[in-house]
């Protein structure tokens, strides 16, 4: 199943990628051969239009094939012969269409099935342990434990991380509008850490503060992924990158968490798929910007055999990478 997981979460976001730019091509009037999901030998295909349809036998990536997009073509439909502006709508459309799918993702997971709540609610009450014998329940709110005001759960893990095992601990908490106290003698769990025995809860958001929580959510992974890039380019951190086969594995961990969670990984990895293939890379998206860039700052175009030369040496560099991944990612599930 963590298989069968990944596999659709990378066929969603390959999907919503190179629809992206196929869809601002036909609108742009781009001449369009292939529309290909996977990479390799096709399975199968089939031809509707002026358009041929595939799926490839490896799901790592995707392509939509156009006419004068490597090369030079007399063709007035042809993706060279298209004003800068219209090159660059299609350019940046498939990395547009992760961004706003992870929007997506964050959505269904903030609305059909919650996240960790910003305040003190209580989602699971351990029996035998102090907030069970105290008298607590799920869907209680935490407000104050001792003197310290509870407004989320990092005020909550901080306070535990200050506190002893045989503590007595004041603990106010809401249920049902009202303010309830109650005292507790904290016990270590299995590690000899003090606990009270519960979790975080987890809330559901209407469509409206869905959309908004989304938005912010998918900006937030954003910057996070770009000071995460940096850090990692200037040495401050540790390269850590993962593929196909490390994905299987960390998708297995998320699924058995939840589908919640599930959700947030695959908006996270549309945040990722988006900002990687604008980055100025060979063979990437954010390449081919520059190019188009270049061009608009020259005022004519750039030599397309040359372009095309540097984004085939790109592509095999990515290949050669991702083979090394894969073969980093087997290495370490053995160990």
């Amino acid at each position: 199943m963590n298989i069968v997981y990944t596999l659709i979460i990378l066929c969603v976001l390959v999907l919503v990628h190179e629809f992206g730019h196929f869809a601002v091509a036909k609108m742009n009037g781009i001449y369009v051969e292939e529309f290909s999901i996977g990479m390799g030998p096709k399975v199968f295909s089939w031809g509707k239009g002026e358009t041929v349809y595939s799926i490839r036998a490896f799901p790592i990536g995707g392509f939509v094939k156009m006419v004068g997009e490597d090369e030079a073509s007399d063709n007035e439909r042809a993706f060279c012969n298209k004003s800068i502006l219209s090159r660059m709508a299609v350019t940046f459309a498939g990395p547009a269409m992760n961004f706003v799918f992870a929007i997506i993702f964050f959505m269904i997971a903030f609305m059909y099935f919650g996240s960790p709540a910003s305040n003190g609610l209580i989602g699971q009450v351990y029996p035998d342990y102090p907030a069970a014998v105290a008298g607590l329940q799920a869907g209680d709110v935490l407000v104050t434990l001792d003197d310290t005001k509870i407004n989320n759960w990092n005020d909550i893990s901080a306070f535990m991380q200050n506190t002893q095992v045989g503590q007595q601990v004041a603990v106010g908490y809401q249920r049902d509008g009202e303010l309830n106290s109650a005292s507790v003698m904290l016990i270590a769990n299995e590690d000899g850490n003090p606990v009270l025995g519960i979790t975080q809860g987890v809330a559901k958001a209407d469509f409206f503060a869905s959309i908004k929580r989304g938005f912010a959510t998918t900006v937030e992974f954003t910057v996070l992924m770009l000071s995460a890039l940096w850090q990692m380019i200037s040495g401050q951190m540790a390269v850590e990158v993962a593929g196909p086969v490390g994905m299987v594995s960390m998708v297995g961990e998320y699924a058995d968490v939840g589908l919640m969670y599930l959700f947030l990984f695959a908006g996270v990895l549309s945040v990722n798929l988006g900002v990687m293939n604008l980055l100025p890379i060979p063979a990437l998206d954010g390449s081919r910007l520059v190019f188009l860039l270049v061009e608009a700052i020259r005022r004519k175009p750039i030599d397309r055999d040359k372009e095309a030369m540097v984004n085939f040496v790109g592509f095999v560099l990515l290949m050669t990478l991702m083979l090394v991944v894969t073969f980093c990612d087997i290495e370490r599930l053995i160990k």
